[in-house]
């Protein structure tokens, strides 16, 4: 069981995503995270960040950061396409935070 935390961007992210089958996957993937502890598919990308990966609607990521034994931070989500540029944008992100 984790504790999730959303940052400012990953909550304006999640505002974007229009497409209800698309978002029903993330809530539903973010859901196991919290209640299972149970990341799924995910790779780390660097200076502790994991990326989650959800193979449909484009390739959606999820960026987070454990903080804490328990804690996640939600650092930002983006899409196969903007891939690149979200990891450097969620580890800046992620300084920000202090995690």
């Amino acid at each position: 069981m984790f504790t999730l935390k959303k940052t400012d961007e990953f909550n304006k992210w999640l505002k974007r995503v229009k497409n209800p089958i698309a978002k029903k996957s993330i809530v539903s993937r973010l859901h196991r995270l919290e209640v299972f502890g149970h990341f799924g598919d995910f790779e780390h990308v660097g200076d502790g960040i994991i990326e989650l990966r959800i193979h449909t609607h484009g390739g959606i990521r999820i960026y987070l950061q454990q903080t804490e034994e328990t804690l996640v931070l939600l650092l930002l989500g983006g899409d196969k396409t903007t891939q690149d540029y979200d990891i450097k944008k969620a580890k800046d992100i992620a300084k920000e935070y202090g995690a």
